[in-house]
């Protein structure tokens, strides 16, 4: 029998996946289906659109599920792959920037619309 020791058996991080798998599978649908209903022609549209709270709050929501889901990801695809530890590190640190960059761009383009 194989004995695991510290914290990091993976539960948590498939916990993690699982969970913003849901997330996503349940958002998606439910924010195409908002946008296709609307059919947006215009820039005015597109304001329309997402002036509502509840729709931005739900874009940035969905925007982290799907960073967290992505972060999970990659960092497996690295542990498996990546042999070279400052490698390693360095792609982690490059990942966690763009998709945390990428969510706090879209948060504040969400809310600084008028």
């Amino acid at each position: 029998m194989k004995v695991t020791a510290g914290s990091h058996t993976g539960t948590g991080t498939w916990l993690v996946q699982r969970a913003t798998a849901l997330v996503l599978a349940l958002a998606m649908p439910v924010l195409c289906a908002y946008v296709l209903a609307a059919v947006p022609a215009d820039f005015a549209a597109w304001r329309a659109l997402f002036q509502p709270q509840a729709m931005r709050a739900a874009c940035v929501l969905t925007a982290a599920a799907l960073a967290l889901h992505a972060w999970v990801g990659m960092r497996d695809v690295f542990m498996d792959y990546v042999r070279p530890t400052l490698l390693r590190l360095t792609l982690y640190l490059a990942v966690i920037v763009i998709l945390a960059g990428s969510v706090a761009m879209l948060a504040a383009t969400l809310w600084s619309l008028p």
